[in-house]
């Protein structure tokens, strides 16, 4: 499974980015998927994940209500729409993915993902 992730890059603080994850080595349409970050000398931490059978998402506090996650499965791609950025959401930002269903309590968890993305970096100016 490979995921590759794009649409990273330098944004003047309450600009927008647009990231994509495209997957390929299998379909996701069942899986539950997930955007993580980390910040130079942080810990990886939650950002968002989707449900694969409602289609229904939990996102961090730090990002609700200025992050939106979606997929296309008919794409097999995972897009995390960022507006009103934020300095501190600096960071590199992984997709993830799980062969199978997370239950809700465990979709902030790094541990609960399968398969992983390298990573786009994302840097937001003051």
């Amino acid at each position: 499974v490979q995921l590759q992730a794009s649409g990273g890059g330098l944004v003047q603080a309450g600009g927008s980015l647009k990231l994509s994850c495209v997957v390929s080595g299998r379909t996701i349409s069942s899986d539950n998927m997930g955007w993580f970050r980390q910040a130079a000398g942080k810990e990886r931490e939650f950002v968002a994940a989707i449900d694969p059978w409602n289609g229904s998402t939990r996102y961090a506090d730090s990002v609700k209500g200025r992050f939106t996650m979606s997929r296309d499965n008919a794409k097999n791609t995972l897009y995390l729409q960022m507006a009103s950025l934020k300095p501190g959401d600096t960071a590199i930002y992984y997709c993830a993915g799980r062969n199978g269903r997370i239950v809700t309590s465990a979709m902030n968890q790094a541990e609960s993902y399968d398969y992983w993305g390298q990573g786009t970096q994302v840097t937001v100016s003051s």
